[in-house]
Order: C-alpha cells, then sequence, then structure tokens
C-alpha cells in the first residue's frame, strides 16, 4: 500500500513573509511559482550583459511613460511571484512602494534565457498567459532571437513570433517600442 504525500503550497503572502523573518536568505536568489519556491539560476556574463543593454534601451525610451524594473518581483496572483529579467510596468509616481506589481500594471514581461530556455518557455510564459499579461518576451541567447508572446487567452498566448539578428523586436501592445535585436545580443 503506498501512501499519498501532501505537499504544501506557500502563499505570495507566507513567502515573503519567510524573507522578512530571515528565514531565506537574503542573498537568495528565489521565485514562487504555483505554491513551490524555486531556487534562480546564476546569472552568466552574456545573460547579465543582455539584461543591461535591454534595460539601458528600454529606459530610453521609456522617459517617465512606465517603470522599467530589473529582476524584481511581480505578484501574479496569490501562488506565484516570479522575478522577470525585465517588467516594463504602467507608470505610477509612488513606484509601487505600497505594493508589488500586479498583472493590470504590467505592460510587457521579459525573460533572458541562456540556460533556462525551455523552462522558461514551459513555465514561466504560460503562467503571465494565465495572469493576463499582454505581452511576454523571450531573448533565447543561445539561438540568437527573440520569441514575443502576445495576446493572451485560456491560459496560453495566441500569438508568437520569432526574430533574429538584424531584425527589430517590436511590441504589440507598447506603442512606439521597437528596439534592434542586435544591439542587445551584443
Amino acid at each position: 500500500m503506498s501512501a499519498a504525500l501532501d505537499k504544501y503550497s506557500f502563499t505570495a503572502e507566507e513567502f515573503e513573509r519567510l524573507g522578512e523573518a530571515g528565514i531565506l536568505r537574503q542573498d537568495a536568489r528565489l521565485e514562487l511559482i504555483e505554491g513551490e519556491i524555486f531556487e534562480m539560476s546564476p546569472i552568466g556574463r552574456l545573460h547579465a550583459a543582455c539584461v543591461d543593454a535591454l534595460a539601458l534601451l528600454l529606459t530610453e525610451l521609456a522617459r517617465r511613460r512606465f517603470i522599467i524594473r530589473v529582476q524584481n518581483p511581480v505578484l501574479l496572483n496569490d501562488f506565484s511571484e516570479p522575478q522577470p529579467d525585465i517588467t516594463l510596468l504602467r507608470w505610477r509616481d509612488d513606484f509601487y512602494r505600497g505594493a508589488l506589481p500586479k498583472p493590470e500594471d504590467v505592460l510587457l514581461v521579459i525573460e533572458v534565457a541562456d540556460t533556462t530556455v525551455v523552462t522558461d518557455r514551459k513555465v514561466k510564459l504560460p503562467l503571465y498567459a494565465r495572469a493576463g499579461i499582454a505581452e511576454a518576451w523571450l531573448v533565447n541567447i543561445p539561438d540568437e532571437q527573440v520569441e514575443i508572446y502576445s495576446d493572451p487567452a485560456d491560459g496560453s498566448y495566441r500569438r508568437a513570433e520569432v526574430f533574429g539578428r538584424g531584425k527589430e523586436a517590436r511590441s504589440h501592445t507598447v506603442e512606439s517600442l521597437a528596439v534592434s535585436i542586435s544591439e542587445f545580443l551584443g
């Protein structure tokens, strides 16, 4: 006879309290995905350079129209608090001091992947789609391309496009947001 094991799912509130209480290391790179706490992959030099380049390009385009966040949490629901590499948020004068951004605050999320392409595509992108985030980009460093997902419905993105070097990544949801892929892939 086998016994079923019960799994405990953490809420975002519990996850945050664990951090505040010092139970989770301050330097730990963790995110909450569907009630489970996952350690994030280490950031390599190509990943870091790509995130920095994208952050600079997007900041130049933002000009107080939206807020650019780098590797900071977004509260998708009671059980998921991922940390996208870059998040474009609706402008708020308080910079979300009172609470984490929620899906309705997010204009675009960007995941940069060198070793986590499959996980980001199969776990994080569907998570963003289920939350109703209008657009998500996956920067696929090994294949030197950007996958742009938009038009979420029924837990997935209905539109997916792939662009490589020499092309421009153009947002479907943020007017005038277009960046050269070669500029941020290096």
